[in-house]
């Protein structure tokens, strides 16, 4: 069995966990507030803030890591095509 298939599916893999953690951080950070009045009146707000800054904490270094594999991958990927290409004319 050849690598470029399975180069390309793990590749594939990759690149949908990576896009998958975006969209579910970005739906955690869908109901963030850019401003926030914090006094006594508005403790109920300030709990579901830092409720959605602690989920956001979670998944951060899995983003990062799902990030840097997906970088790691497209590296690997061009590299393989850039030696078949100089193998070509060889």
């Amino acid at each position: 069995m050849t690598m470029v298939p399975v180069m390309w599916a793990v590749w594939g893999v990759l690149a949908v966990i990576t896009a998958a953690l975006f969209v579910y951080r970005s739906s955690l950070t869908k109901d963030e507030e850019d401003q926030i009045f914090l006094d006594d009146s508005f403790d109920h707000e300030r709990s579901t803030q830092a409720a959605i800054v602690t989920k956001v904490n979670k998944v951060q270094p899995y983003v990062r890591i799902a990030l840097w594999l997906l970088i790691l991958a497209t590296i690997f990927v061009i590299g393989y095509y850039i030696l078949d290409f100089m193998n070509q004319f060889k």
